[in-house]
């Protein structure tokens, strides 16, 4: 059988690869993921499994997939444009000329890059902001405000490769930290400003919101990793068990009678650390959303599984902080309802392939 019926997602992280299957005529779907690992040299094994668990779960064929992917090299640029109009009722076209004017400058200026998202954070119709596109309005002039999410090309290339091998072929690509803050937003009903901090293995990404606009997107090349050698160098030990005092704080945390107790000084090193990727995010947050107004800061991502609600009265930040406790589905249905819902600041891009051209492509395709 063929998978029509299934929508297929797998967030590849640096140190976890999850997938979830849904089933398009019913809300059945099913997931697996990999243990945690700290070397991708058997990433492709990893994921040939789950892609077996997930077939032989459905007893489909998984054809089809849509990747959510994070990089320390991801980025995000702002550009505006306007044009002048002669006061006819604003068309479709006339957005898409300026998105597409903006896309090929932002491909001129950095090569190596693929545009992963592009959201249109503002309209500017004769003088008068509108955070989305209007409904039958005449038109002198316009600017829109877009913000593009780009991700390295050679990492999105290694990802088509590795799902190629099992004649996968790859729908969408999706900021993985981008998806998941909207759905986060949304779930837990968040307003005013809101900063999603998604510490990874290697980076950690800083999403801010000012009600339902996001105000940046932004990329630090520190993550949970660099807390493991912290511990490592300083407690001298090698870096798998420095991964592991990390990730069993919690039980590392109990009393103990033993005289040779590290517990008072690993906790130091991970909340010193903690701290300070803390201090440089709310530095990004200022510098990127031209705001120094306090930002609520949601924790998210592998990288921050070693804290909770419970430790954060022990971590000095000047913002009100959150940990999300993220599961599998959680993760999986990010990307699920990143596809499903109607984003209208989203400007989609549509594979060429799904309309039986012969060569990969793509296209706007406004507001479903």
């Amino acid at each position: 059988m063929e998978n029509k019926n299934f929508q297929t997602f797998f967030d590849c992280g640096f140190s976890k690869v999850r997938a979830g299957t849904f089933n398009m005529n019913n809300d059945e779907a099913f997931y697996a993921d990999s243990e945690f690992f700290t070397n991708q040299k058997n990433l492709e094994i990893k994921i040939q499994k789950i892609i077996t668990s997930l077939e032989k779960d459905t007893s489909t064929y998984i054809k089809n997939i849509n990747l959510m992917i994070d990089s320390p090299k991801m980025f995000s640029v702002g550009i505006s444009l306007s044009k002048k109009l002669d006061g006819s009722k604003l068309q479709q076209k006339n957005i898409q000329f300026l998105v597409q004017d903006a896309k090929q400058q932002i491909l001129k200026h950095y090569p190596s890059y693929n545009i992963t998202h592009i959201i249109i954070n503002n309209y500017k119709i004769d003088g008068i902001d509108y955070l989305y596109l209007p409904d039958e309005i005449k038109c002198y002039s316009i600017s829109l405000d877009i913000l593009f999410v780009c991700l390295p090309t050679d990492i999105v290339l290694y990802f088509k490769d590795i799902f190629s091998n099992s004649n996968i072929f790859i729908d969408q690509i999706i900021c993985s930290s981008y998806a998941k803050s909207i759905n986060y937003k949304h779930t837990l009903n968040l307003d005013g400003y809101t900063s999603f901090i998604d510490v990874g293995f290697n980076k950690t990404s800083i999403i801010s919101y000012q009600g339902d606009k996001i105000l940046s997107l932004d990329v630090l090349p520190i993550g949970g990793n660099h807390i493991t050698k912290d511990i490592s160098k300083i407690l001298e030990i090698d870096i798998e068990d420095s991964e592991n005092k990390k990730r069993n704080l919690e039980q590392i945390l109990k009393p103990s009678n033993d005289e040779n107790d590290s517990t008072d000084i690993l906790q130091k090193i991970i909340f010193a650390r903690t701290e300070e990727i803390l201090e440089l995010c709310i530095k990004s947050i200022e510098t990127n959303s031209y705001s120094t107004k306090k930002f609520r800061m949601v924790l998210m991502g592998e990288g921050s599984k070693i804290l909770d609600n419970e430790h954060k009265e022990k971590i000095y930040c000047q913002n009100d902080i959150d940990f999300i406790e993220e599961t599998l589905e959680d993760i999986c249905e990010s990307g699920f309802k990143f596809i499903s819902g109607i984003n209208k600041q989203e400007v989609v891009m549509v594979p060429k392939r799904q309309i039986k051209h012969g060569f990969f492509e793509k296209f706007f395709h406004f507001f479903k």
